[in-house]
């Protein structure tokens, strides 16, 4: 058999991911809040790109005038959406109009509510625990060495106001004596809040019941026993504090009203501000409808009259490919945009298609779902629900929350015939535990049996995994806990 060369024609398919695939994909997978800061800097390098929210970006122009989609034809009509099954009530109205109102048809709001500030930009700076208490220490320290050394001490508070160097090791780093480190302390340890400047929860409770002048010798013994009291050993505590069983009740509750992190309250962490994507809302006749909040969608527009105008007077054969290219881009981009919040509706009507129970009875009537579900029945890849769920919210009646929520694997029922969700475990899990009473705490193998007979074939350890996931202690930490409130 002879080696040689020779040409042959092979025909095959292949998936080729181009560069705008690659970026519909990243698109549909930004939060609204990444995707507002990619469309500003899609605006900035791309000069045929504009919004649409009324006002051009260029000289101030009235959009409407110059600006039209798409090569200036409008927007084409929503195609029929697949989620759209039987087991959906019919919606009222046009209702895909109100859905896709961002995607061309948009609902405008008001002048008034366009040019109110945004909830950001209302928000005023509280008054951190540092500049509160250099203010204080300013004031009260005379000596200024001594006023130096408080002032060092507070820069090394924590969160909670607590010193948590120890004073050998500061004394070294700021070449004082430690006779006047502790002079400093005191001057910090006598600001507002009480308990500021303590080197251990014992010192922050002994502070604030000194400032409630409560220190007395029975305390004081509670205090240095503060172990004992979390065991709710109160046969130790009674014998150490020299006190009856009344009186006992009566320190706990006064150290229970104490706060244990005086300094917390100065600087909280800012609550993360979170707009949903989309909303499900109730409709006549008890239906659900659901929309794409207009407000988290950039709007974005490609200017035909701006282009024609650069075009026009284009010379050169780079800058006409320059400006074709940027062309192109920008009807890319509108098209993205809008393909990206067609798929995120779509994926959100089809998840919420089999979570109707959650919208009318809570959580605890969430059913199993996973992407392979939804992607049956939208016709898209697993992938693809994925990333159109990822960092996704949506707004309901009973609140807000991500779409990813409402994924949850399913677990087998006591008779064998269906599944419960995951969730709705987790939830009946909480609802129990809240109701127990002191004489009655209940513990996991408890929780497994009463669950069991409401139908929910759920192990032991399973229960345990749900209730640390909530936060919820255990029944020996919780039944120690209600005999301290007795």
């Amino acid at each position: 058999m002879s080696a040689g060369m020779r040409l042959e024609l092979r025909q095959s398919q292949g998936l080729v991911i181009t560069p705008q695939l690659q970026q519909a994909i990243k698109l549909l997978q930004l939060s609204n809040l990444e995707l507002d800061q990619f469309i500003q800097q899609e605006l900035t390098e791309n000069p045929f790109l504009t919004r649409s929210d009324g006002v051009s970006d260029r000289q101030g122009q009235p959009a409407g005038e110059q600006e039209a989609p798409l090569d200036g034809r409008a927007p084409p009509e929503p195609a029929a959406d697949p989620a759209d099954g039987q087991d959906w009530p019919a919606e009222t109205g046009e209702p895909d109009r109100a859905v896709l109102g961002p995607l061309g048809r948009e609902r405008r709001s008001s002048a008034a509510e366009d040019d109110l500030p945004s909830l950001e930009a209302t928000l005023s700076r509280p008054v951190s625990l540092r500049e509160h208490l250099l203010a204080q220490v300013a004031a009260d320290a005379g000596d200024p060495a001594i006023r130096f050394l408080a002032f060092a001490l507070v820069e090394r508070l924590d969160g909670d106001g607590y010193l948590r160097e120890p004073l050998e090791d500061l004394a070294v780093e700021l070449a004082a004596g430690r006779d006047e480190l502790l002079q400093a302390l005191r001057i910090v340890q006598n600001c507002d809040p009480a308990g500021v400047g303590a080197r251990d929860l014992r010192e922050c409770l002994a502070l604030q019941l000194k400032e409630l002048d409560r220190l007395d010798p029975a305390m004081q013994a509670l205090l240095d026993h503060l172990p004992a009291l979390a065991r709710a050993d109160f046969t130790l505590l009674l014998r150490v504090c020299r006190v009856d069983q009344d009186d006992l009740q009566d320190m706990i509750a006064e150290i229970r009203a104490l706060n244990p992190r005086p300094g917390a309250s100065f600087d909280p962490e800012p609550a993360p501000v979170v707009s949903p994507d989309v909303h499900v809302l109730p409709a006549p006749g008890g239906n659900w409808r659901v929309e794409v909040d207009p407000r988290t969608l950039p709007r974005v527009m490609a200017d035909t009259g701006y282009y024609a105008e650069i075009c026009g007077s284009a010379e050169g054969r780079k800058a006409k490919e320059y400006l074709s290219e940027r062309w192109q881009s920008a009807n890319w981009l509108v098209k993205a945009l809008d393909q990206r919040a067609r798929t995120v509706l779509r994926v959100t009507k089809a998840i919420f298609q089999r979570q109707k129970g959650f919208l009318t009875h809570g959580p605890s009537r969430l059913r199993p779902l996973v992407l392979r579900d939804i992607a049956e029945v939208t016709g898209l890849h697993e992938s693809t629900v994925s990333r159109a769920t990822s960092d996704k919210y949506v707004g309901t009646p009973r609140g807000t929350y991500p779409l990813k929520y409402f994924f949850s694997t399913g677990l087998p029922s006591a008779d064998g015939e269906g599944s419960v969700s995951a969730e709705a475990i987790r939830q009946r899990i909480r609802q129990m535990i809240e109701r127990e009473t002191p004489d009655d705490v209940l513990s996991d193998d408890r929780l497994v049996l009463l669950l069991e007979k409401e139908g929910m074939q759920v192990a032991r350890r399973t229960v345990a995994k749900y209730r640390e996931s909530l936060g919820i202690a255990s029944s020996l930490q919780r039944r120690r806990a209600k005999a301290l409130l007795r």
